[in-house]
């Protein structure tokens, strides 16, 4: 006789989109008596493990905070040796994301990144276009803040010059105007390091997010601490402002 599992046998739907704050690299390293970049270096792997992880639990967006535009202000050394291993990862994973499915985008202020990177993640854009196993976002030279009042210039300028009534501005008219128009809002938002802060990070699109922060610094943040803060967000009831 056929047994029908029932409907707490079922794994639930894992979360559509899942954004991270990925921090932590330089503690990790403070407290191994190491420099900096090893800490970012570390991070890198974190990133590779995390998507394969993502790939494997059929999470379809995985947004990451990559380098924020407050992060410009480190110092020189801290920030040259940060592109260079962004250069590095974009030469080096490609070829493995286009083998897993994986589309990559990019969202930040471009012109603030040297032009060989700039070029380097319209090559990475183009190449994955295609891919449909996962949309992994990051974000580069990012500023929620920025987004948002960039996103308010070109709705003014399109008044002034009589293409939109004013009037017509609703939420989804300034969501289409924002870096991530075509993306839906996070279902869940992870931290590490055990901060607890957003950090000018997707400050429109975290609205009724949920939000796990967790103690793992990032350069530590394993698969199961993604499971668990996955299980962690079916715990939630998400009522958007409702009775539940």
């Amino acid at each position: 006789m056929k047994v029908v599992p029932s409907p707490t046998d079922v794994a639930p739907a894992p979360p559509v989109h899942v954004a991270v704050i990925m921090d932590g690299n330089g503690r990790w390293a403070k407290c191994r008596g190491l420099p900096r970049v090893a800490g970012h270096r570390q991070g890198a792997e974190a990133v590779r493990r995390i998507v394969t992880a993502a790939v494997d639990l059929g999470v379809s967006y995985l947004t990451l905070y990559g380098f924020s535009v407050e992060n410009w202000k480190r110092p020189r050394s801290e920030v040259t040796d940060l592109m260079g291993l962004l250069r590095l990862y974009l030469r080096r994973e490609i070829d493995e994301l286009l083998a897993k499915g994986v589309r990559i985008r990019f969202i930040g202020q471009r012109g603030m990144l040297p032009p060989d990177i700039v070029g380097l993640i319209e090559e990475a854009e183009n190449r994955t276009r295609h891919n449909t196993k996962l949309n992994l976002i990051v974000a580069l030279s990012y500023g929620a803040r920025q987004e948002i009042t960039t996103a308010a210039r070109a709705l003014a300028r399109d008044a002034v010059a009589g293409k939109l009534d004013p009037d017509a501005i609703d939420e989804a008219v300034f969501a289409h105007h924002l870096e991530t128009a075509d993306v839906p809002d996070p279902d869940l938002l992870i931290r590490t390091s055990g901060e607890k802060r957003i950090s000018n990070f997707l400050l429109w699109q975290l609205a009724y997010t949920e939000l796990v922060f967790i103690d793992a610094l990032w350069p530590d943040f394993s698969r199961r601490d993604l499971e668990e803060a996955i299980h962690e967000f079916h715990r939630r009831e998400r009522r958007y402002g409702a009775v539940g």
